[in-house]
């Protein structure tokens, strides 16, 4: 015979009327002894649960949202006391505290609204008879696995059919019997049918599927002939070994990721969306498969995902309530717009930015940094033995983080239209803008010239970083050539420290504005000297920067990781633009663009200005 599979599902009304609100709980019906018409391979029967036969796999069992087995998310309650009433197998329901849907169920039972209830059972061993030309199959040992609440309202005859079941209903066009008594007596004294031996052991194949058996185990009750109760039965004894507790207990954590954990699953959407934005990223396994996925379509999902009906539902509403429920959609926009935005704001040429060194602000507070002067030369000891005193000078200058922003937004049309292309291009416009922005007050700085804690400009004759400029037949000038850089070298290696200590600061950086770029270039290229004195001394040693915000003026620079100089910093754990979405009426989705950024010159010594013509 070929029957069903290990885990089915049937379906049967709960009783409303036993809600208990203080207790959470209420009794329901999960099964009876009422025959279900079934079908299989070998055609329409019916199946009957032998209330007799029912053995519990435990005293409690998980209540589960639609059969959701997959994620401890959807067990929204569990259930004991088990008893049977009347041809009724009942069970007392209590709803968790701690569950978002359990929560809404305990709602909608306090207005009056019912469930269907359908239950996961497991046939342990059957009978086959034929009564009146029917097949009919008794279940005379079963265990439940779980109880599940769905929205299917009960059917007024016997309940609810399986809702999950993984084989096709018949119609109920075949005689019912008489009673379930009857059925079982029938099943007792007729001859059972031929087996067909393909089928069974494609019943043997789906045993092992569903209980997660190895081909070993499939093999060894094929060629021992094995009928589908032995399997089953051998099946069940594996489980039971499976989950026996050991005399001695090793337990091993593996740290994964759950595919079905919302946020986890938000991001694969998120990434999905990215790459249908920017084709050259490389998506993860689990953001695959929902590449193909427009706009609306991914709304859906995030909907289906947190337990809400879209059936029906047009793809503008669909949208609509995406945005406006506590679906994970407005955070996966608000991802794929922060990694287009990113994208774009890393890949933006950096000009001074990458003269400058980076740190942080704990707050919006003046942000004071100390020089400090080298350590104090040593000193001859006496013949004492006495060591004299050293002092070490400090210095201090300041600046301060703002908050700079703009805010974009996408219309519920163009969710619906799957305009990414609109999307895309606002969002990395806004990410190359966020990168203008720094490198544009960056070179303001420098261009500005600003007074230092000591009272004078950046760029000053007493502080020893201000070349010649203007024209000159020989010797230094406003042209890049080696007697300017020259200059501009003996200026940094001969800068004191703020006890007049020599610092000797290397020079790294040769930054210009674009119309010097090719000037800049020629002057430090490689040549093929003739003579010896048309060697070019400063060939590879300095590397060109170009900034078109510069004009005119050109300066040299030493490593920002080696000497003070030219400093940025963001508010702590706040890097680079930063984006946070908000659901509004006027339009579909905003974004806002934060950026808390500030810069300053901490010290002079690692910058040289020739002023140019």
């Amino acid at each position: 015979m070929n029957d069903q599979v290990l885990i089915l599902t049937r379906s049967a009304p709960l009783a409303p009327a036993s809600w208990n609100a203080q207790e959470r709980s209420f009794d329901v019906v999960f099964a009876t002894d009422a025959p279900i018409p079934r079908r299989d391979a070998r055609g329409a029967y019916f199946e009957v649960l032998s209330l007799a036969g029912m053995e519990p796999a435990s005293p409690t069992f998980p209540v589960l949202d639609s059969h959701a087995r997959g994620s401890l998310e959807r067990q929204i309650g569990s259930a004991n006391d088990i008893r049977v009433i009347g041809g009724e197998a009942r069970a007392l329901v209590r709803l968790s505290r701690a569950n978002p849907i359990a929560d809404r169920v305990a709602i909608d039972l306090d207005a009056g609204q019912t469930f269907g209830v359908s239950t996961g059972y497991v046939i342990l061993q059957a009978k086959e008879s034929t009564r009146d030309g029917a097949r009919y199959l008794v279940a005379t040992r079963w265990t439940v696995v779980e109880i599940s609440l769905t929205p299917i309202p009960a059917d007024p005859r016997t309940g609810i059919r399986g809702l999950s079941m993984p084989i096709e209903n018949t119609p109920a066009a075949t005689p019912a019997p008489s009673s379930p008594a009857a059925v079982e007596r029938a099943a007792s004294t007729q001859t059972p049918a031929i087996i067909d031996r393909a089928a069974v052991n494609a019943e043997i194949r789906s045993i092992a599927r569903v209980a997660s058996l190895d081909q070993s185990w499939i093999d060894s009750q094929i060629d021992a002939g094995a009928t589908i109760d032995d399997a089953r039965a051998a099946a069940f004894e594996a489980l039971r070994t499976r989950s026996a507790p050991a005399s001695e207990v090793r337990t091993t954590a593996v740290v994964g990721t759950d595919h079905t954990d919302p946020e986890i699953r938000a991001r694969a959407l998120g990434a999905a969306l990215f790459t249908r934005i920017s084709p050259s990223h490389t998506p993860s396994e689990a953001s695959r498969v929902y590449i193909g996925l427009s706009i609306p379509e991914i709304a859906r999902d995030c909907l289906r995902t947190r337990g809400l009906q879209t059936t029906g539902l047009s793809s503008a509403r669909v949208v609509e309530r995406a945005l406006q429920t506590t679906s994970d959609f407005p955070l996966l926009l608000a991802d794929t717009v922060n990694r287009t935005l990113r994208q774009a704001y890393e890949s933006a040429p950096a000009g001074v930015r990458m003269l400058a060194r980076e740190t942080t602000a704990k707050d919006f507070c003046a942000k004071h940094r100390l020089q400090f002067s080298t350590a104090p030369t040593l000193a001859p000891v006496n013949e004492h033995g006495e060591f004299q005193s050293g002092a070490i000078a400090e210095a201090k200058e300041s600046y301060s983080v703002s908050t700079f922003g703009r805010i974009i937004g996408f219309s519920r049309q163009a969710m619906v239209n799957d305009h990414l292309g609109a999307f895309a291009d606002v969002t990395r416009r806004m990410g190359q803008a966020a990168a203008a922005f720094e490198a544009g007050f960056l070179a303001d700085l420098v261009v500005s010239n600003p007074v230092m804690g000591d009272g004078k400009t950046l760029f000053h004759a007493d502080h020893g970083n201000v070349g010649t400029g203007g024209t000159s037949a020989s010797g230094p000038s406003a042209a890049i050539n080696v007697e300017s850089l020259n200059e501009s070298r003996m200026a940094m290696r001969l800068q004191t420290g703020l006890q007049g200590e020599l610092i000797s600061v290397t020079p790294k950086y040769l930054l210009v504005g674009a119309d010097r770029e090719t000037e800049a270039e020629k002057a430090i290229s490689t040549i093929s000297p003739v003579q010896s004195q048309e060697v070019n001394p400063f060939q590879n040693k300095l590397a060109v920067v170009v900034d078109p915000r510069i004009s005119n003026a050109w300066y040299v620079v030493a490593a920002p990781a080696e000497i003070d100089g030219l400093e940025f910093a963001y508010l702590k754990g706040n890097a680079g633009p930063q984006v946070t979405s908000e659901v509004g009426f006027d339009v579909g989705v905003r974004f806002r663009v934060r950026l808390d950024f500030g810069a300053g010159f901490v010290d002079w010594r690692s910058w040289f200005k020739n002023p140019g013509e």
